[in-house]
């Protein structure tokens, strides 16, 4: 019910009547009714928090973000005698414009009310508070959190939280992020958690800023020096961030299972002595991963590394007492060790040179992504040439390298190769204090245990049903482990490459996956190619599906978008219907134009609707305008990076109907003249204009930004060396007003810098124009097309 209420509200942009009004007060009408049937063991306060701030994040290539008047609602439930310390649960209600935002992040609000009223309804006392954060403006790059963690009197006393987030729609809820370091609080989901899914790996990765992601996790490390856990639905991540997010794809069961592994932990923390003294427990990092679901193995990571050389140094040992029996042979065991290592680290680096060539193959003649839709059709491709490669470089080996050498020999030799590739791997990634060094551990113990247990079976000729048999059972954990993350990666990743902008190809980055995963694998089935008599036939199947689904692909078969409204995965589009200014600097208008500014999110760009909007084509590339700052365009964010310009469409059209309520700036200037050297601050003031909108700075040549009134006063430049600054607010904010410090040569005719403004109109009467509400229209439903319109300004001072 809750679900459904909050999604039925619409679109929740900041600064809409939807999200800072209706849904505020949904949310203070059902929190107020959990109030009043709360037993009196808990006090529960509630506070409305509208807070103004500014902050900058290395987030996207880095900007600048400035809120102004947006809305947290804050709920704390405490013991009737009150509590020191608190731990937060934090949500998000706004959305993304034009989506229902049920899985981000309507579903975790729904969640947090009923843990909140479950909570409140028990009779037994909490040693703890819980404060509740419903936060208002998370989509405007976590904004609402910094607000509430940096400035309500409520954050002091928080020790650690629970931050819940979604990267799909429904499915497990994944913990991808703990800490920093505070094992304690890892333990506490492992003993509390009551459906366990968790991954380290999964930690290394989203940290490392491969998926171009971040969430409020970061805001609370970062800006309150706060532990926590943090986690996200991860399934169908294609319908994430478009209309298709809706209540109804949300299953009960996931809904059910996200309450009772978020109420267990919740609980458990309000309980627990180590939240006070949480400080004593903060050192040291933690490997941990849920075992198929079923519950979670979690050690200290320092412990990790003691086990991890230990492993290594066991093989290092069998390793060298293999090459140094018999001592005669020594020197000839050791050059047939390195030949079949060369050999086996050779045939990865051609399979994947190879792979990546059919990938970049496919990717030239306009057929990525074929995948998108059919995942099975990567397997096919990649997984089938991967396979292929590897064994026909080993038939090679076999037939021309290793003639009349015996079989029985090689595979050991070939096995041998193997253990010492991932004993060498788990020494390095331990080394470079890499958690995920576990996986490595798993591929040295148990081969090598397998291995000493079937020795004798090694020594008889030909590979026995008897030898296949125990084989794989003594590779049967690292092998079903594998698998299992290998499901996770790829649910998790492939729906990120339909998002991931134009500039990196997807088929590339899927078919790289593959390859690993395929390398890793096969790493201990290589010996097999030596051990039996021909692998021709199963080299010949591999082809022929490789052969036959590289046919299909390029005769586009496989058309990568879907509107199946069971199980859509749509193209994402955005149209921003665009009005231009350019100002000399003294402020005549230069250049002005009108047109809708076209970009497609994935590597195809808009390939696949000309056919349907035959005026959008490539005629109408985006030219950039040099002079101005991120090419004149008007950029939400600064993802200018992942975009080819050359992928950019402008649609020239009519100037729009917009009142330009927001005349850009004015400005106030004090200078102060030094030898060989001028400092000016300029006053900046922008009337209230829309929710949203976007500064561009661009100091001119020989001038250089020195300070600001943002952030911590020190400018962050964006990728390309412009300046970014994103601003949004709530209801009723009070003009904006900044200053910038500029220091520039005393001769300065051509002016000291740059400056474009943008407003963005999400909601409201000047959404959308007429020709952009036309255009949207006529694109084809396998599409998901969010457009809207905006202004841009740019001047010189």
């Amino acid at each position: 019910g809750y679900l459904d209420n909050i999604t039925a509200i619409g679109p929740r942009t900041v600064g809409s009547p939807e999200n800072e009004v209706l849904a505020v007060n949904y949310l203070l009408e059902q929190i107020r009714g959990i109030e009043r049937e709360s037993t009196d063991a808990h006090k529960i306060s509630v506070d409305i928090q509208r807070p103004t701030g500014s902050f900058s994040i290395d987030f996207l290539g880095g900007f600048t973000s400035y809120y102004a008047n947006i809305t947290n609602v804050v709920v704390k439930l405490e013991p009737r005698s009150g509590a020191e310390h608190a731990v937060l649960s934090n949500c998000h209600f706004d959305s993304v414009p034009n989506t229902p935002g049920a899985s981000d992040d309507a579903v975790s609000c729904a969640v947090m009310l009923e843990i909140l009223n479950t909570l409140s309804k028990s009779s037994e006392s909490l040693q703890h508070a819980v404060i509740f954060l419903f936060n208002g403006a998370e989509e405007n790059i976590l904004q609402a959190s910094h607000g509430f963690i940096t400035q309500h009197e409520w954050a002091k006393s928080i020790r650690a939280f629970i931050n819940l987030e979604a990267a799909g729609v429904g499915g497990k809820e994944l913990v991808f992020q703990t800490g920093p370091e505070n094992p304690w609080l890892v333990q506490a989901y492992v003993v509390a958690a009551k459906h366990p899914f968790a991954s380290v790996v999964a930690q290394e990765i989203f940290q490392s800023g491969i998926i171009p992601a971040d969430t409020d996790f970061r805001i609370y490390r970062d800006f309150g020096n706060v532990p926590g856990i943090d986690l996200a639905f991860i399934e169908n991540g294609y319908i994430y961030h478009t209309e298709y997010d809706t209540s109804d794809r949300i299953l009960t069961d996931s809904i059910q299972r996200a309450g009772d592994n978020i109420l267990a932990v919740l609980k458990y923390l309000a309980t627990s002595e180590k939240l006070a003294k949480s400080f004593e427990y903060r050192h040291g990092n933690v490997v941990f991963f849920d075992i198929l679901g079923l519950f979670v193995l979690a050690y200290p990571a320092r412990v990790g590394t003691i086990m991890n050389y230990i492993t290594a140094a066991i093989a290092f040992f069998y390793l060298s007492k293999k090459v140094l029996q018999p001592k005669p042979r020594a020197v000839h065991n050791l050059k047939k060790l390195f030949a079949a290592f060369s050999l086996t680290l050779m045939s990865w680096m051609c399979t994947l040179v190879a792979v990546l060539m059919v990938a970049v193959f496919v990717s030239i003649i306009g057929r990525a992504l074929s995948w998108y839709t059919h995942f099975y059709v990567s397997v096919s491709l990649y997984g089938t040439a991967a396979a292929a490669k590897l064994i026909l470089v080993h038939m090679l080996a076999k037939k021309f390298f290793y003639k009349n050498i015996n079989e029985q020999y090689l595979g050991d030799v070939f096995f041998d190769a193997s253990l010492m590739i991932w004993s060498i791997a788990l020494a390095v990634m331990t080394q470079m204090g890499l958690c995920s060094a576990f996986i490595c551990t798993l591929w040295v113990a148990f081969p090598l245990l397998t291995k000493l247990m079937i020795h004798k079976e090694f020594s008889q000729k030909g590979a026995t049903i008897k030898f296949i048999v125990m084989y794989m059972l003594g590779m049967f954990v690292p092998y079903l482990y594998m698998l299992y993350l290998s499901w996770t990666v790829f649910e998790m990743f492939t729906p990120v490459m339909g998002r991931s902008g134009s500039e990196i190809p997807p088929d590339m980055v899927l078919a790289g996956f593959i390859v690993i995963f395929t390398m890793i694998l096969s790493s201990y089935f290589i010996n097999f190619i030596y051990l039996v008599k021909s692998t021709k036939t199963t080299l010949v199947t591999l082809t022929t599906v490789f052969v036959v689904t590289l046919i299909l692909v390029c005769s586009g078969i496989f058309f990568p978008y879907s509107s199946d409204a069971a199980n859509p995965k749509p193209k994402r589009v955005f149209l921003q219907h665009t009005s231009r200014r350019f100002h000399d600097i003294d402020g005549n208008v230069v250049k002005s134009d009108s047109g809708i500014w076209i970009n497609g999110f994935d590597y195809n760009g808009i390939s696949h609707i000309t056919p349907h909007v035959p005026e959008i084509n490539d005629t109408i590339r985006t030219p950039c305008e040099e002079q101005a700052p991120f090419c004149g365009l008007p950029w939400i964010l600064p993802v200018h990076f992942m975009f080819r310009l050359r992928r950019h469409f402008y649609h020239a059209l009519e100037d729009m109907n917009i009142n330009r309520r927001m005349p850009c700036c004015s400005v106030g200037k004090q200078m102060v003249i030094l030898p060989l050297l001028l400092i000016m601050w300029t006053h900046i003031s922008v009337p209230t204009g829309p929710s949203h909108m976007s500064l561009y700075v661009r100091p001119r040549t020989g001038s250089a930004l020195s300070r600001w009134s943002l952030g911590d006063g020190m400018p962050v430049a964006s990728v390309g060396g412009d300046y970014f600054v994103f601003y949004s607010r709530g209801l009723h904010a009070a003009p904006w007003r900044l200053w910038v410090e500029l220091t520039a040569p005393e001769k300065h005719s051509d002016g000291i810098v740059s400056l474009a403004i943008a407003a963005h109109y999400f909601f409201g009467e000047d959404q959308k124009s007429p020709q952009l509400h036309a255009l949207l229209e006529r694109f084809p439903n396998w599409t998901f097309s969010s457009g809207w319109s905006c202004t841009y300004d740019l001047f010189v001072f």
